[in-house]
Parts: structure tokens; C-alpha cells; sequence
């Protein structure tokens, strides 16, 4: 019982993230309440089989699968086009392909060498603060009312869960120790009822069975087009679930060798595939579950595993899916302060740890921090003067202060 209810933390942890990219895609391309919540129906069930694929085939890491945002331009892209979202299923497919034979021929892997400790700590610091506006967007309830009007209850709201999750992190005793997430997100639930902040209308639309299927938009369209669109965000994801590898083996103090990382990158290529014949949108590692694993100091593979049961099981029950899909932004702020909190500071005791600070080593970290977390600040029109591909690297700092920390620790002998 356990292990179960430390397996639908981890649901609660991923939760927020992994069902927003279905939302932003669904509602940017016109799709109505049924469609967006039959999408989310589907990216649950996918990101199950992919989280089951990562920890029984893949890395072998208690790492949970999730949405990737850095697919959401793509997919957007792609579904207001002419041939709408079953293009962005050929090319989800296709794409996964790709990304799969990547890892299985040993390509990533390779590159092993390239993540010193010096720039796996500035990545995994990245990691963390690159989160970091989500949390606070999620605090005031920005994404949901971006004029301000719930400031005052949002506040109050993600104040209560987060004082909640961290004072059960730091003085519960035995079991309960472990559960800070269930915790914060039950007593927040509750006072955002009081509040009014909950809103079921979701959960209404939704079925209470329901079997995903296959092709959901129509028969796949492979067109040339969608398929290099997406590569560029392939490329964005195999950088980020290389940076996720290296984090949860710091936190979780596992070994980390060029066969995992194949491995794990082959079992995303398969999982976004398999996304793609559902319907559902493309997957990565999620970061935000290896904050959870660094707050509870739970590393168990059976317990990541359990959690992806539960997403499957949601998947068939949507309306159950719909009550967790209620959980409103500011409850999620009041986690995620913490959460992604300790992602950054594992990096950063990851260079206190392995990495001497001299004038080289520490001119690279600062400059990396910098670019990492300057790039994603520029504006969407800025960056529709580069390239597709450079493009989509800028928007993730994360991405950007990896190639910059590695070219740097190359160069800079």
C-alpha cells in the first residue's frame, strides 16, 4: 500500500506539466472540450507505456515519462495545417523511429564523455531554473488568469501547500515522511474548494470508461514538412533526457554508463512512436519527478513503475483523470517551489563536490548559467529570425547552457 500511494505522488508530481501540453496543443489548434479531453485520454495512457518501457527496458532509472513541451510549437504548427494532427501523428511516429535507431546504434551514448562534472552540475542546475517561472506562473495562477483578478486567494493557496509540503519533509516521522507531495496537494486541494479556484467543468465532459484508440485524428499523414519540424524538437528532447539521466544518478547515487544512456534514448524513440499511433503528444524524461525523488529520498524503480499503472488505469478512467486535471495552478506552485528547488541545488552540490574552483572552471559555470538562463527570455518574434532548429534549442535553457558548459570545457584547456 505503500509503494502504491508513493507511486501516485509521482502521478501528482508529473501531473500538472504532462496534461498541459494536450491542453496548449488542443486549444491552439480548435480542437473542442471532447476532442482536447480525449487527447489527454491518450497522452495519459502513452506516457504509461512509456514510463513501463524506460524502467524495464530502457535506462532502468526511476525516471518518469512525460509530455514534452519542447513539442508544443511543433504540434501547433503542425494541426493548423492542412492536414491537421494526423500529420502530427506520421511525424511522431517517424520521428521516433529516428530518435530510437539514435540510441540503439549507440550514437548518444558517445557523448558520455562530453558531460564532465563540471557540465553535468551546470545542466542539472539548469534543469531546475529553467522550471523556476513555471513554479511562480503556477503560484499566481498566471496561466490560468493572466489579468490578476485571483491574486490575493492564489497566493494563499500555494502558500498552504507549500508550507505544508516541506514542514511534512522535514519533521513527519516514518512513512508519512515520504508522502510531502500527497500532503501538500490534499490540504491545497481543499482550501482552493473554499476558495472557488477548483472547477470540475472537465470532469463533467469526460466519461467514466473509456478505451483510447488507435489513430484517434485519422489515418497518419507522413508528410516531409511536419517530420523535419518535429526532428528539431527530437533534438531539444535527446538533450534535456540526457541531462535528466545524469541528475537522477546524482541524486539517487547510481551508476551511469553509455549502454543506459542508449538504452534510454531508444526506449523514448519507442514511446513517442507508440504516442504517435495514439494519438497523444511526444514524450521525455520529466524532470519534475526527479525533484520528488531528491525531496523524499525514495529511488525505487517499483514505485516509478506503480505510477505509470496508475496513468494507465486513469487513461481508462477519465473522469478520475478529470478530478486530478482540477487540481487548480496555485496548488501546483505551492509543490513544484520545492520541487524543482532541489534539482538546482543537486547540481550545485554535484561542482561543490567533484569540481575545483578555479579561474577556468569557474568563468565556464558563470558563463553557461548566464546563457542558459538569458536564452529563454527572448521573445517568440526574435526568434522567428533564426532557423528552426537554433530556434528551438534557444527556447530551452537547459539545452543552451549544456552546449555552451561542453564546448567551453573543450576548448577552454
Amino acid at each position: 500500500m505503500k509503494r502504491i500511494v508513493l507511486g501516485f505522488q509521482h502521478v501528482l508530481a508529473m501531473f500538472g506539466a504532462t496534461i498541459t501540453v494536450p491542453l496548449v496543443v488542443g486549444s491552439a489548434v480548435g480542437l473542442p472540450i471532447s476532442d482536447i479531453a480525449l487527447m489527454i485520454q491518450s497522452v495519459l495512457l502513452a506516457m504509461g507505456i512509456a514510463t513501463l518501457l524506460q524502467t524495464g527496458i530502457g535506462s532502468k532509472f526511476p525516471i518518469v515519462q512525460g509530455s514534452s513541451f519542447a513539442f508544443i510549437p511543433g504540434l501547433i504548427s503542425i494541426g493548423t495545417g492542412a492536414a491537421g494532427l494526423a500529420a502530427a501523428e506520421g511525424a511522431l511516429i517517424v520521428g521516433g523511429i529516428v530518435e530510437g535507431l539514435t540510441g540503439a546504434l549507440g550514437l548518444i551514448g558517445r557523448l558520455k564523455k562530453l558531460f564532465s562534472p563540471l557540465v553535468t552540475g551546470i545542466t542539472i542546475m539548469l534543469i531546475g531554473f529553467s522550471l523556476s517561472h513555471v513554479a511562480v506562473k503556477y503560484t499566481f495562477n498566471f496561466f490560468a488568469d493572466a489579468a490578476g483578478t485571483s491574486i490575493l486567494p492564489s497566493t494563499i493557496v500555494a502558500f498552504i501547500t507549500f508550507v505544508t509540503t516541506v514542514l511534512v519533509a522535514l519533521k513527519a516521522k516514518g512513512t508519512f515522511k515520504a508522502m510531502p507531495v500527497i500532503a501538500g496537494a490534499t490540504v491545497g486541494y481543499i482550501v482552493s474548494i473554499v476558495f472557488g479556484l477548483v472547477d470540475f467543468g472537465l470532469v463533467s465532459e469526460l466519461k467514466f470508461f473509456s478505451l483510447p484508440s488507435l489513430f484517434p485524428w485519422g489515418t497518419p499523414v507522413f508528410d516531409a514538412n511536419a517530420i523535419i519540424i518535429l526532428l528539431f524538437a527530437f533534438m531539444v528532447s535527446i538533450i534535456e533526457s540526457v541531462g535528466d539521466y545524469h541528475a537522477i544518478t546524482a541524486i539517487a547515487n547510481l551508476p551511469i554508463d553509455n549502454q543506459k544512456i542508449n538504452r534510454g534514448i531508444a526506449s523514448e524513440g519507442v514511446s513517442c512512436s507508440i504516442a504517435g499511433i495514439f494519438g497523444a503528444c511526444g514524450t521525455t524524461s520529466y524532470s519534475e519527478n526527479i525533484g520528488l525523488v531528491a525531496l523524499t529520498r525514495v529511488a525505487n524503480v517499483q514505485v516509478v513503475q506503480i505510477g505509470a499503472v496508475i496513468l494507465i488505469f486513469m487513461s481508462l478512467i477519465p473522469k478520475f483523470a478529470g478530478v486530478l486535471a482540477s487540481i487548480p495552478a496555485p496548488v501546483l506552485g505551492g509543490l513544484t517551489i520545492a520541487l524543482y528547488g532541489m534539482i538546482a541545488v543537486t547540481g550545485l552540490k554535484l561542482i561543490k563536490d567533484k569540481v575545483e574552483f578555479n579561474d577556468r572552471n569557474t568563468l565556464i559555470i558563470a558563463s553557461a548559467l548566464v546563457m542558459g538562463l538569458g536564452a529563454p527570455q527572448l521573445p517568440p518574434e526574435f526568434l522567428a529570425h533564426f532557423p528552426q532548429i537554433i530556434a528551438s534549442i534557444l527556447e530551452s535553457g537547459m539545452a543552451v547552457g549544456a552546449i555552451s558548459a561542453i564546448l567551453m570545457d573543450q576548448f577552454l584547456k
